[in-house]
């Protein structure tokens, strides 16, 4: 694309000796980093101890520092991914592209604010640091990778590079090996096929991903991908069920969250159930034989799950009946089991009474979607996120056999369900990173197609522009995302990294579904253009499976630990 008499072939858009510089800026990230820690801490500590009151008196500056983490470990991630594909003879002018952008561009934002959301921005003086401390990060190679990184140059002969390579699985090598992007094609070829020709109309009507669907995801392994074989599962990685789950939500978010439900409640019993418990469960939910659904949240509860009040009481025979109010509970009426936390002692107010039961129940029809005595329920209408439908259900003296105790032993379930959230976040990031790609995808092809004073909107720099950084972020969160689940399968605690994949990965996914819309422009606001479903699918990932607040707490107080 020539602008204006300007030849954007050359290459002035790549800075020299990219690498060293890259490298070069992540000492004073680093040192950076650690001040405003040290910084933060001195604000929420007292008598030497971190304390939650000071905490939450100190949250933006607290959260800020979850946010300036995140990116500087993004670009740890970005920078290993570069020299890995350095070494590989992969990092072409595309992928050293993205790599300058997103160091320039992040770089950029350390220094002069980190958006952490669109009316939010977190500012070094937020979190305590003097003008001498930020002068720090005023060194040579930082300096010219903000000026010169995430030019229009830049980003404008990136669209360029995207537009040669469209119908390509992604824009930028990801950096993994072989057998993962096997994998990838796999189910890429499988989402263009058989999920994206129908996910709008399932969208639009509002209605249940098909069961087909769901017998040809379980022929191909997706509910048993992780768990181990001598149970009945493939004993895959957890990077394999990052990028399926990514593809498979390319393709739609209901159809990628559609393993991750089998994910959740396997690990669960992985890590908290009796030999017994992972014998007669896990394959079952491998095979999809079993689905499964999550019933925590209650209503007024939110993401204090310490204080659940539905009540789990022990008959004489050793059973359980369980009476109270769950919400926000996803694919609960065709599934036949419920991981279920409730209370088992009365006398706790908090996270230290709870337990967590296997709770079977009958799947639904749409006639009767809660046939099993003891149970009711109702559909929440929601914007997006609607192929496996959200419910509010009632127990009253619901039956839970005694051996459906998760553990067989009481009063461990917040302890259980924490060991998952390590998983749980991960699988959350590739979805988000998958919605990302889909609005990438779709606003790229319109950009491509639509005509306006003459010529293509992806003519316009401001239309690029958008495109070159939601490949850019996307691939950011792409690497941190798969970084964590490297950490999770070489035995490492990754609940930070996690954390903060899950916390980038949906503000990255939100930013390119708004972008994407706004490239439409009017026709964004159509319900009969993709986009609109993606824009409401995209919402929801800051809220689910902890709410970015939350989930910024969350890496601050380990930050500060």
């Amino acid at each position: 694309m020539a602008h204006d008499g300007q030849d954007l072939h050359m290459k002035p858009t790549l800075i020299p000796d990219l690498l060293a510089l890259t490298a070069a800026s992540l000492e004073p990230l680093d040192q950076l980093l650690e001040a405003a820690r040290a910084s933060v801490k001195d604000m929420v500590s007292h008598e030497g101890r971190v304390s939650g009151q000071l905490v939450e008196e100190n949250q933006v500056a607290a959260h800020g520092l979850s946010w300036l983490a995140t990116y500087v470990f993004s670009l740890r991630q970005m920078q290993k991914w570069a020299e890995k594909l350095q070494g590989e003879g992969k990092f072409g002018e595309m992928e050293q592209l993205i790599h300058q952008i997103g160091f320039g561009e992040y770089l950029s934002q350390v220094y002069g604010g980190i958006q952490m959301n669109q009316s939010e921005i977190i500012r070094l003086q937020d979190l305590g640091l003097s003008q001498n401390v930020q002068r720090g990060l005023m060194v040579p190679a930082v300096m010219t990778l903000c000026e010169q990184g995430n030019s229009q140059a830049a980003r404008t002969r990136l669209v360029e590079l995207m537009e040669a390579q469209a119908g390509a699985t992604m824009f930028g090598t990801s950096g993994l090996e072989e057998e993962l992007e096997m994998i990838r094609d796999q189910f890429r070829r499988y989402a263009v096929e058989k999920v994206e020709p129908h996910a709008h109309d399932w969208h639009l009507k509002d209605e249940l991903i098909p069961l087909s669907v769901i017998e040809e995801l379980a022929e191909m392994g997706v509910f048993g991908l992780t768990i181990p074989e001598e149970y009945g599962g493939f004993g895959l990685s957890k990077a394999s069920m990052v990028v399926v789950s990514e593809e498979l939500s390319r393709g739609y978010i209901g159809v990628g969250s559609l393993g991750t439900r089998s994910e959740i409640a396997a690990e669960l019993i992985l890590c908290g159930g009796t030999d017994e418990q992972k014998a007669h469960w896990l394959p079952k939910l491998a095979s999809a034989e079993i689905l499964p659904t999550a019933v925590f949240t209650e209503p007024n509860t939110g993401s204090d799950l310490g204080s659940l009040r539905t009540r789990a009481v022990k008959d004489k025979n050793g059973d359980y009946k369980v009476t109270g109010n769950k919400t926000w509970i996803t694919h609960a009426a065709r599934t036949h089991v419920m991981t279920l936390l409730a209370r088992t002692d009365p006398d706790t107010t908090d996270h230290r009474g709870l337990s967590m039961f296997l709770a079977e129940k009958s799947p639904g029809t749409d006639e009767a979607p809660f046939p099993t005595e003891g149970m009711t329920g109702g559909e929440i209408e929601v914007l997006g996120y609607r192929g496996m439908k959200e419910y509010e259900l009632g127990f009253d003296n619901f039956h839970v056999k005694g051996e459906n105790l998760l553990g067989g032993e009481e009063n461990k379930g917040f302890k259980q369900l924490m060991e998952t959230f390590e998983s749980a976040r991960i699988q959350t990031a590739a979805r988000a990173i998958g919605v990302a790609q889909s609005a990438l995808d779709i606003a790229m092809q319109y950009a491509q197609d639509r005509k306006q004073f003459g010529k293509s909107l992806i003519n316009f720099p401001r239309v690029s522009g958008k495109l070159a950084m939601m490949a850019v972020e996307i691939m950011i969160a792409r690497q941190l995302t798969y970084f964590s689940a490297w950490e999770k399968d070489h035995g490492h605690r990754c609940d930070l990294e996690a954390g903060m994949a899950k916390l980038l990965g949906a503000r990255v996914a939100w930013a390119a579904a708004d972008n994407g819309l706004q490239i439409h422009g009017g026709n964004g606001f159509a319900l009969e253009y993709k986009i609109s479903r993606v824009l409401c699918d995209a919402r929801i990932l800051n809220i689910f499976e902890g709410a970015a607040e939350i989930q910024a707490q969350v890496i601050a107080r380990r930050l500060l630990a």
